[in-house]
């Protein structure tokens, strides 16, 4: 199927959250037949986050016949109860809590989600435990699964912005101690898989797109406020989040005997001030920018990504209108910025 075809198949906007979670969710028929192949349950770990309840409904959507356990703290009940009421298991456990792991019911497929990004300046102890500690715990707990744990770009070095991208045979080498602990965990992944022989993936994405988060939402809100954008971070990678979603499950029936990396986002390198200037133009306003672009940033090659799972269904274009009608309709969005500007690793 070619882009135009997948477009027209898609709607020109998004008018509410109920119809944003149903695409969110929405499984392909790749990954209804690859799941369905699949033995045993799903397990998703770190499942009350941003990604996590549209990945237990699409998983759900996909292989109503499989049980799909969602694991979290679930601070916000409202979450549980959501997925609950569309057939999920749902399960409260701290994943820092080593007897909670014990406890977990068996899954043949688990996802991993859990970590720390947002405040570890500041907490770096505790970013460590999180990101590098309790996937040991897991890995023990699940050593006779299959494990799709997901990671991040950040793990590689800036490379140059007319590479093409890192690829996933570059040895990560980031700035900051955010990115450090996420090269322990996909370390303490990638050690127990060898010892139990356990088969995985290490899920490199960035940068997902809702339409509440992503880098081109926070790009779009300060071209609607009038805001200056810094474009020293000149160029990034972004994914509609529905599709790294498909991409993520379909990882489950693509693991390797020992957990290796895969990059996924966007094939396309873009110019954040180019995007800055399409969201002026769809708001009818001037972009504000100041900065010069860096030769180098965090880029990934998803050359791989793409030979396994084809290209992303949502074109990019598509994707900025979607965003561009949704600010301007004053929608939900959550305060939950990328900070995709910064270049020393602190977050």
């Amino acid at each position: 199927m070619d882009r135009s075809t997948a477009k027209s198949k898609l709607p020109d906007t998004i008018t509410s959250i109920e119809n944003l979670e149903e695409l969110l969710s929405r499984p392909t028929p790749e990954l209804t037949a690859e799941l369905g192949a699949l033995d045993g349950d799903i397990i998703i770990l770190g499942a009350g986050g941003k990604i996590g309840p549209s990945l237990a409904r699409m998983a759900k959507r996909a292989c109503p016949e499989k049980k799909v356990y969602a694991v979290a703290r679930f601070s916000n009940s409202g979450i549980a109860d959501a997925l609950a009421a569309d057939g999920i298991e749902v399960v409260k456990a701290d994943l820092m809590d080593r007897q909670a792991i014990e406890k977990l019911p068996n899954a043949a497929n688990v996802m991993f989600l859990a970590g720390q990004k947002f405040g570890s300046s500041g907490a770096q102890s505790l970013t460590w435990a999180m990101n590098s500690f309790m996937p040991g715990l897991v890995a023990e707990r699940f050593r006779d699964s299959r494990i799709v744990a997901f990671s991040t770009g950040c793990v590689y070095p800036f490379v140059s912005v007319i590479s093409g991208g890192a690829s996933e045979d570059l040895s990560p080498n980031p700035p900051g101690e955010y990115a450090m602990s996420c090269i322990g965990r996909e370390r303490i992944f990638e050690y127990f898989s060898q010892r139990h022989n356990t088969p995985g993936r290490l899920f490199r994405l960035n940068y997902a797109v809702d339409l509440r988060y992503g880098v081109l939402v926070d790009i779009a809100r300060k071209v609607l406020a009038g805001e200056t954008i810094d474009v020293t971070m000149g160029h990034v990678n972004v994914i509609w989040q529905g599709d790294a979603n498909v991409m993520a499950l379909r990882s489950l029936a693509h693991t390797t005997p020992v957990t290796s990396p895969i990059n996924v986002s966007g094939p396309e390198t873009i110019a954040i001030r180019w995007v800055a200037e399409a969201f002026a133009r769809r708001f009818n306003k001037k972009a504000v920018i100041t900065g010069t672009e860096a030769e180098y940033a965090w880029l990934t090659n998803t050359a791989h990504a793409n030979k396994l799972f084809g290209y992303p269904r949502v074109p990019l274009d598509l994707l900025m209108d979607w965003v561009a009608d949704w600010l301007v309709n004053k929608r939900e969005v959550y305060d939950k910025p990328t900070k995709f500007e910064v270049r020393d690793g602190n977050y």
